[in-house]
């Protein structure tokens, strides 16, 4: 027999385990993402439970609640704060495996979804798709240790798989790797990435169905006047997202003044302030700024009994509070939420077009604006609401939102805060000069 024909055996064997290793890690992110949702809408449930009974009730137990899930997080957690992607992005670009380990690991994605289903627990104006994310990257990171060879695209497919598992959104999972996570696509890495969203998306599917996030919505644009909405919707959206990012942005950074950096030495406390401040929002918002803010946006967006004026505005400051404590919680559906009420408030002032095309419009423009990935957020969106006769005009708004946000900051929020989780470069002291 030819040595040759062993070798390539064995090559095909090796091909053949790595490909196992991405299908068993996607039907883990698969299960994963399933158990994550249904441990996160029962928590949400439960606290409205809790508000309807008593409700002052948040004024205690949301600030309590946000201090003792700093601590928490800090103490037995660590790198399990925020929404995640940070770290998943971090993990990909480090080349230590005890570095990357420290930020996606069984550990890790444990404490993330115990800590994200308590932030809804207690009130947070939090999501749980965005920390799917680094669950997925963590679940896939750890069963690939199975594998004879690790794969550097072990973290990209497993954060893609968390966002198509996530969001019943496997294009979206796809792009999301191309665009946020890797800023470039791999051409080795895609078929990998591909099949462990496939495996994800068909665990979400067998557990809970065919469905579409925000259901199935029928709008459109017809006119001119209804079609200058979308660069209205477009500038606000990416002023105001661009303006939350960059807040979050230096909130991760050291703080000015005594005050400042007093509050910052004390984070538990900094968050039960934080939770104090949600919690009057929630009381001013008639208790619809808690949350994931998905049910609201829904009435939104298929014509529903609308949550009251304001509620965008105020969802945006009760986002921002919960986001700057950097307890365990994510982005996505509060963003989206905000954005939806923000086509509510635009809608108020200058009626364009329908609300639920507003708030539709305003949904892209704000989420772009908050994320910088403005190809991720019309096909996310157009994914989850199966909104394809509004395809264009969501593409115009993401590019109008994504361009003005850089007017108001530079990077994109998650790309910004991973380098926190990354080593930083020695500095170097400059040689004297000759005498």
């Amino acid at each position: 027999m030819s040595p040759v024909l062993p070798r390539r055996l064995r090559a095909l064997s090796r091909q053949g385990q790595i490909r196992l290793t991405f299908l068993a890690g996607g039907l883990a992110v698969g299960a994963a993402a399933v158990l994550f949702a249904i441990i996160a809408d029962a928590a949400q449930t439960a606290f409205e439970a809790m508000r309807q009974a008593v409700p002052l009730l948040p004024l205690l137990l949301t600030p309590v609640g946000f201090a003792v899930s700093s601590f928490v997080s800090r103490r037995w957690f660590p790198n399990s704060g925020g929404s995640g992607i940070p770290q998943a992005i971090a993990a990909r670009a480090l080349s230590d495996e005890t570095q990357r380990r420290r930020l996606v690991s069984l550990r890790v994605a444990a404490g993330k979804m115990l800590l994200t289903a308590f932030g809804l627990l207690i009130g947070g104006s939090l999501g749980r798709e965005g920390p799917t994310v680094q669950v997925g990257a963590s679940v896939m990171y750890a069963v690939g240790h199975i594998s004879p060879r690790r794969q550097r695209g072990l973290v990209l497919a497993g954060a893609a798989a968390g966002v198509a598992a996530a969001f019943n959104t496997p294009l979206a999972g796809i792009v999301f790797a191309i665009e946020e996570m890797s800023r470039s696509f791999e051409t080795r890495t895609s078929g990998v990435v591909i099949a462990t969203v496939i495996a994800a998306g068909a665990v979400s599917l067998s557990w809970v169905g065919n469905y579409t996030y925000f259901g199935h919505i029928v709008l459109s644009l017809h006119s001119l006047r209804e079609w200058l909405a979308v660069p209205l919707c477009g500038v606000a959206g990416g002023l105001l997202g661009g303006l939350f990012s960059r807040i979050v942005i230096h909130a991760a950074g050291p703080w000015p003044f005594r005050a400042g950096r007093w509050l910052k030495a004390h984070p538990s406390l900094l968050a039960g302030a934080c939770g104090l401040g949600v919690a009057l929002c929630g009381l001013m918002a008639a208790g619809t700024v808690f949350g994931t803010g998905y049910s609201q946006a829904l009435r939104l967006l298929d014509g529903g009994t609308p949550p009251p004026l304001g509620f965008g505005l105020l969802k945006l400051l009760a986002t921002l509070l919960s986001a700057v404590t950097f307890i365990p919680g994510g982005l996505f559906s509060p963003s989206l939420a905000v954005g939806a009420g923000l086509g509510q408030e635009l809608a108020a002032i200058a009626p364009l077009a329908p609300l639920p095309a507003m708030a539709l419009l305003g949904m892209v423009g704000y989420f772009t604006g908050v994320v910088q990935a403005p190809i991720t957020a019309f096909v996310i969106v157009t994914e989850m609401t199966d909104g394809h006769a509004m395809l264009v005009p969501v593409m115009l708004v993401a590019l109008v939102a994504s361009a003005t946000s850089r007017l108001v900051c530079r990077e994109g929020i998650y790309h910004a805060l991973s380098h926190g989780f990354l080593p930083k470069a020695p500095h170097k002291v400059p040689p004297k000069a000759a005498s």
